[in-house]
């Protein structure tokens, strides 16, 4: 018995004596080793893979670009698994601190160094990697600690850095395992920095290392991927399949089938059939559902492949109709615009199409800055078309009468209800289609060029820009509501405070009464009354608005010129529509540009009608820039010599000024600008205007201030002659607080009629509707404008604008007081009314003299017209 226990002493003290750290004895090391594993690193080692199964779940993978080749987290995911980092650390720690003589307190140090990385310490975790490098005496695990080192310098963008080790590593003899992880690094180094043809290399070079953990599925399917990007579509079959073959998970494989059957390599007519049999395969299984857009979309970009045009176009529209992805929504409505724009040169429809698309794509969208540059393009290009059709349906209506305006109206509308009532009965569907006809203008102009109404096809749903203004105004008005059935249920679950949220004042009536309050609608509009006067008062009655309507012509057809030559790169439709500018406005301002334009794009390909358009331009505009440069092609070069010269005399002519010479200044001046008009000569009118605001008044001095910033608005002194006119204006505003309010005495200028009155509920409208029965009845002849101004806390102004000369405004103003016994509604209101200049109403205005202007209009305007 005492021999046992003394064996038993014995042993217990050798095992204590074994557990000391700093024994090197064979049994110290084996137990430091063993408990150092099995305790401290194995259970670091599981929760680091906690953390890292956690990010891998958390990543959303979008199949439309190429995946990531690791799944990338952020600060609020790190808060989630702190926890997990926290006891990994604290484990590997205590493996580190309490078996320092172990062989795994480097690999320790590499779990601190994840646990680091994936909390987003990335000081820290760089220093745990270095220091693992240092201390380490096994090779491999010093590579494996520097390649660890550069997935943290890659997430922290020190590229330079990890670039460097990437560099030190491919030197150095490493195991197949860190090999493999290397290659995989460099790749993702490579994604990050979009050289896709490094990735696939780095990529090709660790497949056959491998291994199941790695998720060699999704790894191959991101090759594929790459070489379809590349171009090389036999390789990313290969890869493709060998996916499918290893079983991924099932959204990696349905992706891999789909991009399969997008890159077989077609050489017969039944190769082209069994790729559309597969697309149908996949669309028939159920467990494809959620994915039938993107297949549809595929589809499409498949018969865009094999040039069928119309079926793409098909398949892209379906696909939109079964979106759930708003991604591919916009990529669809991309290939839809880039067909119409590229293959079927319609822009307008196209333009619908980009539009769709710039408002589903994401922003970091691959070429979204050039997607949206040539939908800002469509978007001018649309506005323009639309300016003449609807000007020239206004005009042709200003000769039709009322009557018949209103009944066909009437009938447009009564149309329109029955194909909304027929539509409502209908099972409805989750998108519509982008319809070809592009009229939503009520009027049109038939074939015949007789004026009527649209057919049918000309409601809302066959308007793209209608559609698109109503999708904004429901997002504005609702909010993103799902497209389902009873949507507006949402707002009852919500509460009447939420509900009431999300609606704009407009519509809180319409909601109330869904809550259940007593708050009585108003009574509907006639929907045709309502249209029939909107249209009528845009509809140019007098001469003036004729006038007005013309010019928005004109000019749309000289911008869509531009448009067609100079950023649609179409010539053909430029000439014709340069032509259809010349024709319809012989006398237009454009016609030097217009026809030195034809010139240049005829000259190749039509050169004795680009020679008559060459001649017109000399013959009619013989000292225009464009005349000038077609005669002499060095014409803008020499100018710049011209400009040198005229900047010699400017400093002549600003020393003369600055002498206060103003005489001698502007005789330097006018010999400049007798030189010809340079890029030099906006500084030289305004050192004109300049002399002006030294020998005339300072509202001449305004005024020519402001026709300088009208007439060089591109010109890059026009910032430097808006300050000068603020701060003329700021110095008027003083002096007239210092020497008392001036009005200026001349008269012959436009007019205003002026109305000032207290600030009634309902004032402004009752001055407004009646001056405008008044305007219909006594001054119909003139295109009149009445607006609203408040002038302070206590009056308003309401006037009428604007009467070419001061007789016309004094006619009107006699008037106007001679009948006003008869305008009942104005018998209980007290107000001023008179006649002013347009400078004189800036004066009034910013002033607030009203008892002074009162005594200026009595003492100038004739007695007897007041």
């Amino acid at each position: 018995m005492k021999n046992q226990v003394f064996l038993f002493s014995i042993t217990i003290i050798l095992f204590t004596a074994a557990c000391s750290s700093q024994r090197n004895t064979w049994t110290s090391k084996a137990f430091h080793n063993t408990t150092a594993h099995y305790n401290g690193y194995f259970y670091a080692k599981g929760e680091i893979e906690k953390v890292e199964k956690t990010i891998r779940n958390a990543q959303i993978d979008d199949y439309n670009r190429v995946l990531w080749l690791f799944p990338t987290f952020d600060s609020s995911m790190a808060k989630g698994y702190d926890k997990e980092i926290q006891e990994a650390i604290k484990m590997a720690s205590i493996a580190i601190q309490r078996h320092p003589n172990s062989k795994w307190v480097d690999d320790a140090y590499i779990l601190v160094g994840k646990g680091r990385h994936y909390s987003l310490d990335w000081g820290n975790a760089i220093q745990a990697f270095k220091y693992t490098n240092t201390i380490s005496k096994d090779v491999d695990t010093k590579h494996l600690a520097i390649i660890n080192l550069i997935r943290t310098y890659i997430e922290h963008k020190e590229f330079n850095n990890a670039k460097a080790a990437i560099d030190f590593l491919l030197k150095e003899d490493l195991n197949k395992s860190n090999k493999k992880k290397l290659y995989l690094e460099r790749a993702y180094y490579y994604q990050i920095h979009d050289d896709y043809d490094n990735m696939v290399r780095n990529l090709t070079q660790a497949s056959p290392m491998l291994k199941k953990s790695d998720r060699r599925g999704r790894i191959y399917f991101i090759i594929g991927q790459v070489y379809q990007r590349l171009g090389f579509e036999a390789e990313a079959y290969n890869f493709y399949k060998k996916c499918i073959s290893t079983n991924p998970e099932y959204e990696v494989d349905f992706y891999a089938r789909l991009y399969m059957a997008q890159v077989t390599e077609i050489s017969k007519t039944k190769d082209v059939n069994a790729a559309r049999k597969t697309f149908k395969k996949l669309l028939k299984d159920s467990k494809n559902r959620e994915f039938k857009d993107k297949i549809y979309y595929e589809m499409g970009v498949f018969e865009l492949k094999q040039q069928n045009v119309k079926e793409a176009i098909s398949d892209f529209n379906k696909s939109i109709k079964e979106g759930k992805n708003k991604r591919i929504d916009g990529e669809a409505y991309l290939r839809l615009g880039e067909v119409y724009y590229d293959t079927l040169k319609n822009y307008e429809l196209s333009q619908a199409y980009y539009d769709s698309a710039i408002n589903s794509l994401p922003q970091d969208f691959e070429n979204y800055d050039a997607i949206k540059a040539r939908a800002d393009i469509l978007n001018e290009f649309v506005d323009h078309i639309k300016t003449i059709k609807w000007q020239d349906s206004l005009l042709t209506l200003s000769t039709v009468d009322s009557a018949s305006i209103k009944a066909r109206i009437d009938e447009i509308v009564a149309e329109k209800k029955k194909v909304e009532e027929i539509a409502a009965k209908k099972r409805k569907k989750n998108r519509i289609e982008i319809s070809t006809n592009d009229n939503n203008n009520i009027f049109a102009s038939n074939e015949e060029g007789e004026t009527g109404i649209t057919s049918s096809n000309d409601w809302y749903f066959s308007s793209p820009s209608t559609m698109s203004m109503g999708q904004s105004e429901f997002t504005r008005v609702w909010g993103n509501i799902p497209l389902e059935d009873n949507w507006r249920r949402s707002l009852k679950e919500t509460g009447p405070a939420q509900a009431n949220a999300n609606v704009s004042s407009g519509d809180s009536l319409r909601v109330t009464a869904q809550q259940g309050g007593n708050t009585p609608e108003k009574k509907a509009i006639d929907p045709a009354v309502q249209e029939f006067e909107r249209l009528n008062k845009e509809i140019p009655r007098t001469e003036e608005a004729k006038k007005e309507a013309l010019a928005k012509i004109e000019e749309a057809y000289f911008k869509l010129g531009e448009i067609y030559h100079f950023k649609l790169l179409e010539n053909d439709n430029a000439v014709i529509t340069y032509k259809t500018l010349l024709q319809r406005f012989p006398n237009t301002e454009h016609e030097p540009e217009v026809l030195y334009t034809l010139y240049l794009i005829l000259k190749g390909a039509n050169p004795q009608q680009a020679d008559a358009y060459a001649s017109t331009l000399k013959e009619k505009h013989p000292n225009s820039t464009f005349a000038k440069i077609l005669v002499n092609p060095a014409y803008l070069q020499e100018s710049s010599q011209t400009a040198e010269k005229q900047k010699e005399l400017y400093q002549l002519a600003y020393h003369h000024f600055e002498a206060d010479s103003f005489h001698l200044s502007s005789n330097v001046l006018q010999e400049a600008m007798n030189l010809g008009e340079t890029n030099f000569t906006p500084t030289l009118e305004l050192l004109r205007v300049l002399i002006i605001g030294k020998t005339e008044t300072i509202y001449k001095y305004q005024f020519e201030l402001d026709q300088f910033i009208t007439k060089y608005s591109e010109a890059e002194i026009v910032n430097y002659a808006k300050k000068l006119l603020e701060t003329s204006k700021r110095f008027q505003e003083s002096e007239e607080k210092r020497k008392g309010i001036q009005y200026i005495r001349s008269l012959e200028e436009h007019h205003y009629f002026v109305v000032v009155h207290k600030r009634k509920d309902k004032a402004e409208d009752i001055f407004t509707n009646r001056l405008k029965l008044f305007n219909e009845q006594h001054f119909s002849e003139i295109n009149l404008k009445i607006s609203n101004l408040i002038l302070n806390d206590d009056y308003a102004v309401t006037f009428v604008s604007e009467f070419s000369n001061v007789s016309t405004a004094i006619r009107y103003f006699i008037t106007f007081n001679e009948n006003l016994p008869t305008l009942n509604d104005l018998g209980n209101q007290k107000f001023d009314n008179f006649v002013i200049t347009k400078d004189n109403f800036d004066i009034f205005y910013r002033t607030k003299g009203l008892d002074e202007y009162l005594r200026f209009f009595e003492k100038n305007y004739p007695k007897e017209n007041q």
